[in-house]
């Protein structure tokens, strides 16, 4: 006699998380991208003197470069 499998029902995404993990930063600055349902974020990021940003692009495309960025002591304490 074969028993049934369990069904696991799968998680509702209730909090439309990015897909895209990026470290915390001070320096960082994230704009809203309005573009029908989906949540897209632009990057910029404002280091050193937080009065010229420079564009990253969106989650995606900043991940890499936010991710390995060495400058000292801009990451978020909880973040290390």
């Amino acid at each position: 006699m074969a028993l049934p499998l369990p069904v696991i029902p799968p998680e509702p995404d209730a909090y439309h998380l990015a897909p895209h993990r990026i470290k915390r930063c001070t320096f960082r600055r994230l704009i809203d991208v309005q573009a029908g349902s989906d949540r897209i974020y632009d990057v910029e990021c404002l280091f050193p003197d937080r009065k010229v940003p420079i564009p990253l692009g969106d989650l995606g495309s900043a991940a890499p470069i936010c991710n390995t960025c060495t400058a000292p002591h801009i990451f978020r304490a909880d973040e290390d």
